[in-house]
Parts: structure tokens; sequence; C-alpha cells
């Protein structure tokens, strides 16, 4: 039996925050660890119970979900951030995939994607609510510069190939079917990825290839 995903709920509003809570302990395979009404309170506790995920509104006191962001993945740079948030602000989706956060989720998503979504990005995956990946593909688009061709001239054709595929926020399973490969191999390919961009994520993979330019499959 695989154990159970660990998770720590950072929000202001109290009442959000309980029917949330009520939704993920239903299911079997998660535990809430922790909860925290600000992003100081939530830096704290990721630090002292190193769960798996962390769902992490933007807008609460004492410190904002992108500074909370910036300073948890300082110690626990591989760690599940996940932003639970109303903005639909590009500059904060931006700022946040940037950072390094597994996915930016509206808090309009329906109960199934985001229990979805929290089991993708435990598994490496990167996860948007569908209306702002549009965003964020606008938002970051800029085309590659002359300083950035040695980066870009150290991956593979492969690589490259995996590289639009992580733009989508898809699996390695879903790459490894579209490319005819097995999951194995495209792990690695990940791994050169991250590697020779000099990133710490998936998510920032992604962003990395919109910027670029790179996310035509």
């Amino acid at each position: 039996m695989n154990p159970s995903i660990r998770i720590l709920l950072v929000d202001d509003h109290t009442l959000f925050r309980s029917g949330l809570k009520a939704l993920l302990q239903r299911q079997p395979d998660f535990d809430i660890v922790g909860e925290a009404a600000d992003g100081l309170e939530g830096v704290k506790l990721a630090e002292q119970l190193k769960p798996d995920v962390v769902l992490l509104d933007i807008d609460m006191p004492q410190m904002n979900g992108r500074e909370a962001l910036a300073q948890i993945l300082v110690t626990q740079p591989q760690l599940a951030v996940l932003m639970l948030t109303v903005s639909e602000d590009g500059d904060d989706l931006a700022e946040c995939m940037k950072s390094g956060a597994r996915g930016y989720l509206l808090k309009n998503i329906n109960a199934d994607f985001l229990l979805a979504s929290i089991r993708r990005a435990v598994d490496g995956d990167s996860v948007l609510s569908p209306e702002m990946t549009a965003k964020l593909v606008a938002r970051l688009r800029a085309p590659a510069s002359e300083t950035r061709n040695l980066e870009l001239e150290s991956l593979t054709p492969r690589e490259r190939e995996t590289l639009a595929w992580l733009s989508r926020g898809v699996s390695n399973k879903e790459i490894a079917r579209a490319l005819d490969l097995a999951e194995s191999t495209v792990k690695v390919h990940v791994q050169n990825i991250l590697r020779k961009l000099n990133l710490s994520s998936r998510v920032q993979a992604a962003v990395y290839a919109v910027e670029h330019g790179l996310d035509k499959v």
C-alpha cells in the first residue's frame, strides 16, 4: 500500500480552509498534516512538518503567498507547492511559476480537478487551471537572445521534443506514449533538461520552453 500524501493547507479564510480540509480528508490517500492562516506560519509549518504538498493562497496577512513560496523552496526545493487562489493576474501567475511552484489553481476549479492535480503534482507534473494556460503563454513568451544560445544548443533533438511536451504540463507517461519511448527514458530526458538549463522543476522547464518559443510539439 502506498504511503499517504501529506498535505499542508495555507489560507487565511477559515471557512474555505475547513471546507477544503473536509474534502481532502475523504480521500484515503490524503493526510492533512497541518493548517496555517498566513504565509509566515505556513513557512514555519512547512519546515517543521515536511509535507509532500502545500496548498498555498496568495493574498494573506503577515506574508503573502509569493513570498512564502520563495522561502519554502529555499530549504525544500523539490516540495510540490500548488498555488490555490482567486487571483487570475498574469503577474502573480508568472512570478509563482518562475519561483518554482508546481502549479497554479483557481479556487473555482471542481473537486475532481483539484484531487487529480494534487496527485499529479506529487508525481512531478506541473498543473494549471485551464484558463490560466493561455495567460501564462501570453505573459511569458519572448524571443531567445544570443546569450541563451549556448544553453539551447546543449539540448539534443529528443530533449527539445521532450521540453515541448513539458510545456503542456503532461506526465512522463503521456510524453512516453507520444514519442514512443519508455517512461524511464523520458525521465532521463527530463533530468538532463533540468541539469543543462540549470532549472529545478518541471514547471520552470515549461516556463523556459514558452519564453524561448520551444513549446511547439
